[in-house]
């Protein structure tokens, strides 16, 4: 197969494409710059890209004027928009072995290769974990509105959810496991939370705390409309002091 050195001006983007590929451009770009137009772009007999939409934006980053090119004649257009697509999804399928990546990577003293995507292995050491037990709650300043126990949450697609797994013939050890997944779906109204939770008994109150449908603390927004809790987090301050 035939590499051929084509101006970028002459290649025409395939106005359907339907990968978008914005993010990766700089780091496709840095990749080139360092190791050069290794992979050539692949064109139909029009010189419409049939893959390597990416590849042409980075060249045109660097600025570059012409790029290597392949051919792909003898194709029908079904093939090419297969292939098109093809090219694409291959590349999501992988997977990284990462004790095997951490070793590669370790191994690469001179080559930033957080430039092409990589994680920087001395932050990664550093860095907090991904994933966490840290709870976010939306912060909301109470009104005074009366709000039910109906109201804090919508469990409509939980309930429609569970009902199809009800009725479903999968065994039942996975159905059980369904439809705690299907809590998921619970969406919980956290300025109606906070409402309710004003106008709580202290034992609920410490029971939605302990549940983080409410974080309190004195120097957090939450807590400047409980007024119940004024004379408490006075103390607290006092004492800190």
């Amino acid at each position: 197969m035939q590499i051929e050195s084509i101006k970028i001006a002459d290649l025409v983007p395939y106005e359907h494409n339907p990968r978008i590929n914005d993010k990766a451009v700089g780091k496709l770009a840095n990749s080139i710059k360092e190791f050069g137009f290794i992979n050539p772009i692949v064109i139909d007999k029009d010189n419409v890209i049939i893959a390597g939409h990416t590849r042409l934006k980075a060249a045109k980053k660097l600025k570059l004027e012409e790029v290597p090119c392949i051919r792909a004649a003898g194709l029908t257009d079904e093939q090419v928009k297969a292939f098109r697509l093809a090219d694409n999804k291959l590349a999501e399928l992988s997977e990284w072995d990462m004790e095997l990546l951490e070793q590669e990577l370790a191994e690469i003293v001179d080559i930033d290769m957080a430039d092409f995507g990589f994680p920087d292995l001395d932050m990664e050491e550093s860095a907090p974990p991904m994933y966490n037990s840290e709870t976010k709650i939306p912060q909301y300043e109470v009104q005074g509105d009366d709000v039910t126990l109906q109201m804090l949450c919508d469990h409509c697609k939980h309930d429609e959810l569970v009902e199809r797994i009800e009725g479903s013939d999968v065994p039942e050890d996975i159905k059980e496991f369904l439809k705690m997944a299907a809590t998921r779906h619970y969406v919980f109204n956290y300025k109606y939370i906070a409402e309710y939770y004003a106008q709580a008994p202290k034992d609920v109150q410490e029971l939605m705390e302990d549940s983080a449908l409410v974080i309190i603390d004195y120097e957090d927004a939450i807590a400047k409309g409980y007024v119940e809790l004024s004379k408490t987090l006075q103390e607290l301050t006092e004492n800190e002091e």
